[in-house]
């Protein structure tokens, strides 16, 4: 069994939900996992601070707007006016509950579950129109087998347990439908994986029912060698391996939500990137092998701080690495570059939420200067430290003031950390210096 994913975007009008079952009716059975539909998060997401700000009828006219787009939808998706009559009823249903929100206190559980009315959403209409067409569909609700511990980790005995008992209670089907990016926490309350989290919905229930492949399926075909937003001459990576697609979805490469291989990459299941627009095209494959070396793409990674932590004493003291590494532990903020001198430290973080008591604590023993405003320009392929033209990414410190590199860490990884003001002349460079003049 495959299990497919298909993001906002692709489910996020009449034409593309067509699209859609047209890629999925072969008649093989699966597990689609859908998004919300497109701009529907971002609106809960504004519906839901607006509740929570006391601005009730700003909420309400969003809520009547949104309302209005999905009845659109719906008049222009169903033929059938029994199945039509269905769908309405429960697209109401769901918005009553959101109006009723606008009443109630609005703490994380109430944010969360508005949240989750965009998956609910989205996955009851598709599956309605799949049985409009003659498809035999279940939807395999996700609230019913995807949970989180403690630790916001996926329980992975209870999702496997439940799931396959969900499966073979319903009445056999060729498509199953869930929700990507919904879940339950440990004590049953609604919560979520994260924005993007449905990739990873995706892989989790790959490793649950051991797929022979997970799909990816969005709106370009795969990962590219760099950011098609700010570089014209990109071209898509067909083959990539685990290592080399997480360090990519973790530094910025936006097609991948960052944790979504951890799930299959023990179990050997590959992972497919595909495009829906274009579904003959190969996409790129993620799989355990590799395939060739060097420098393969370009991310990169906004929001940065560059913390600088000095000494107070001429040489690093004993202990004095401990001191800095407990405190962010126990603020649970995490560090993504780091390089040493012999009196200080630079490292940077992509959560600034504890940044002010971190850096009070910090300049009890050092004095720590702060740099806001950079990103994280990540180059990524298989060993790419001791490939013959890695050199030539050096040729970029003539041009852009680089504030700290990171070399050496991982064979897969170099790091380049800039003002976010540079970030597109650098990407456009690196590019030119890198794939235009040769081919890696």
């Amino acid at each position: 069994m495959h299990v497919l994913k298909f993001g906002g975007t692709s489910v996020g009008s009449v034409e593309n939900m067509i699209q859609v079952k047209d890629i999925i009716n072969d008649q093989e059975k699966k597990i689609v996992v859908l998004s919300a539909m497109s701009g529907t998060t971002n609106a809960l997401v504004a519906i839901s601070n607006d509740i929570k700000e006391g601005h009730i009828s700003k909420a309400s006219t969003s809520i009547d707007a949104l309302e209005i787009s999905y009845a659109h939808t719906i008049q222009s998706l169903f033929s059938d006016e029994a199945i039509l009559y269905d769908v309405q009823e429960y697209v109401q249903d769901v918005f009553y509950y959101l109006r009723a929100a606008t009443d109630k206190p609005h703490d994380q559980l109430m944010y969360n579950t508005i949240l989750s009315y965009g998956e609910l959403l989205s996955t009851y209409i598709f599956s309605a129109y799949l049985r409009q067409e003659g498809i035999k569909v279940q939807l395999l609700p996700a609230l019913d087998f995807m949970r989180i511990d403690r630790n916001n980790e996926p329980d992975n005995f209870y999702i496997r347990q439940n799931i396959h008992r969900i499966i073979d209670e319903l009445p056999v089907a060729d498509i199953y439908i869930t929700q990507g990016f919904i879940c339950l926490d440990v004590d049953g309350k609604v919560s979520n994986l994260q924005r993007g989290g449905s990739d990873y919905t995706a892989t989790i229930i790959g490793a649950a029912i051991r797929a022979e492949e997970v799909q990816i399926w969005t709106d370009i075909d795969g990962f590219h060698n760099n950011d098609p937003r700010f570089v014209n001459t990109t071209r898509p990576i067909s083959n990539l391996s685990f290592d080399e697609a997480a360090e990519l979805a973790y530094f910025g490469a936006k097609i991948l939500h960052p944790q979504t291989v951890m799930p299959v990459r023990e179990l050997d299941i590959p992972v497919r990137l595909k495009n829906t627009m274009e579904p003959t095209s190969y996409g790129t494959l993620i799989t355990n092998n590799v395939h060739g070396e060097g420098i393969k793409a370009i991310a990169a990674k906004d929001g940065i701080t560059a913390i600088k932590i000095k000494s107070g004493r001429m040489l690093l003291a004993h202990g004095f690495l401990k001191k800095v590494f407990e405190i962010f532990e126990r603020y649970e903020t995490a560090i993504d570059m780091i390089t040493t001198s012999e009196i200080a430290i630079s490292l940077t973080i992509d959560d600034t939420t504890y940044l002010d008591p971190i850096v009070e604590e910090l300049e009890r023993f050092s004095f720590v200067d702060v740099d806001q405003q950079q990103s994280i320009v990540c180059l990524v392929g298989n060993s790419i430290i001791y490939h013959s033209q890695t050199h030539k990414l050096f040729q970029i410190l003539q041009d852009v003031d680089v504030r700290m590199i990171s070399y050496g860490g991982s064979h897969n990884n170099i790091s380049l950390l800039i003002h976010s003001d540079h970030k597109i002349a650098t990407l456009q460079r690196l590019h030119t210096y890198l794939f235009d003049v040769v081919t890696v």
